[in-house]
Parts: C-alpha cells; structure tokens; sequence
C-alpha cells in the first residue's frame, strides 16, 4: 500500500498541504477531490518526487525519500496533468521511456519490454498509432499516452492528476474503467485526483476531500459526498439523491 503521513508542502514560501495522512490499499482507487487551490495535484506532486515536502511517503515499509529516483520509478508510476511531450519523439518511443528502471547500464530494451510498451498502448486504445510523433497527437491523444508510459512501467502504486482532463465522454469513461480494472484485478494502489465528482463517486472506492491543503474527509463516496460537506467545501449549494440505476450518490448545484 501506500501510505502518507503528515504530509506537508510549500510554495514560495505559502503552506499548501497542511499534515495530510492517508493510506492507500492494494486493490483499491482512492480519489482526492476538493475545489481549485486545495492540494490534490501537490499530494500527487508531493509523493512522486517532483516538488520537496516533509513528512513521509512510505510502501512496504520503505521511506521514498531515502530512495534513488530509479528505486522510487519501480514502485510508482505517474500520469501528470497534461505536459509537454517531447514531439519528435513516437509514441512508441515514448511509451517504451516506461521501461526506463528496468534497462541495464547500456539502456537495451529486449523482447519482453516491446511486449509490455504494446499491451500498453493496446490497453489505452492507442496501439493504431504508435508510429505516429507526440507532436502531431491532440490533448486527448497524448494523455493516453502517458497512461500508456505509466503501465508499461509496470509498478504496484499508480498516481494520476486530472487524468481525463483532455478526454471527451467516450474516454473519460474507458479510462477510468481501465484504471479501476487495474486495481481491482491487478492489484495495485492507485492515487487519483479528480474535478468531477460523480465520477469520483461512480469509479472510486474511497474519496478525500481537500479544502486549503487540509484533509476534511475520508471515507466511501456515500461517506464523503454529502450535502453538507460539498456544499461548505465548494461554497456552494448542492443537492446530492441516489442515482437512479448506478447505485451511488449524485451531485447536483442546488439551483433555486
């Protein structure tokens, strides 16, 4: 599992995360939600390395900041919010840059490492054009791809911020089944952030809800997404009914 404790990060000098603890089970998907501004992309950030932050972030009683960053790449992977790929590379090149902590010191991929770049890119719906450059592919495209990376990599902790930002319904709706399948069938620990919370209530197992870097809730989507909650969080009123055949709470503006 992955387990944060009293997590704590700063920008220019402004605390953003305050304390925050959580764990994250094997086999389950657990979704940060919270309004702009409260801290779900730096806790992704926080735990993959990118930005310093105090506290720990541990998985199999190892400490991630006493690892290299190559030990750290074969325990997490990460779908970053909407980044710069660089465009002369293919997709295929690229996804194979997964296979990256694994390759020995003169950097050959072999056989099996093609396979798993191509059952990765078969995975997203993105195998049709794996010959294709970065920089010819939309937002939509390319964020497939870095899924694509992150599963080629092959590590037991996935953390992925706004994943389907760039996505219409159709793959929204694919990647998320994908990455729940992932969890639930693989077993892996996967850290999600998210805007929507319907989908957050459909697709997750567990949610926390993040206002100003503090963690307010942890729970089952019906444990979290309440009215009462939401409504003080977003600073806005909300109804949330039963959805009428998913069998999970439904957010609505409670528009007068």
């Amino acid at each position: 599992m992955l387990k944060i404790q009293n997590l704590s990060a700063s920008y220019n000098g402004h605390q953003v995360l305050h304390d925050v603890s959580f764990d994250v089970k094997n086999g389950e998907v657990l979704a940060l939600i919270g309004p702009n501004g409260a801290g779900k992309s730096t806790i992704i950030r926080a735990a993959s390395g990118v930005i310093p932050s105090s506290g720990h972030i541990r998985t199999n009683g190892d400490d991630f900041q006493s690892l290299t960053p190559l030990q750290r790449a074969r325990y997490l992977a990460v779908v970053p919010q909407a980044i710069s790929l660089p465009p002369a590379f293919t997709v295929w090149e690229t996804v194979l840059m997964g296979r990256t902590p694994y390759l020995g010191f003169l950097g050959h991929t072999s056989s099996h490492d093609e396979e798993l770049a191509r059952q990765s890119l078969n995975r997203v719906n993105a195998l049709e054009f794996s010959d294709r450059r970065v920089g010819e592919l939309s937002g939509g495209e390319r964020q497939r791809v870095l899924l694509a990376r992150a599963l080629c990599q092959s590590t037991p902790i996935l953390l992925l911020d706004e994943p389907t930002a760039h996505l219409d319904l159709q793959y929204q709706v694919s990647l998320l089944e994908l990455i729940h399948d992932l969890a639930h069938k693989e077993n892996l620990a996967v850290l999600i952030a998210m805007h929507d919370l319907n989908l957050a209530s459909h697709y997750a197992d567990r949610v926390a809800l993040l206002v100003g870097g503090h963690l307010k809730a942890i729970g089952t989507p019906r444990e979290v997404l309440t009215s009462e909650l939401i409504s003080e969080a977003y600073c806005l009123p909300v109804q949330v009914v039963e959805h009428p055949f998913l069998n999970v709470p439904l957010v609505l503006p409670d528009v007068k």
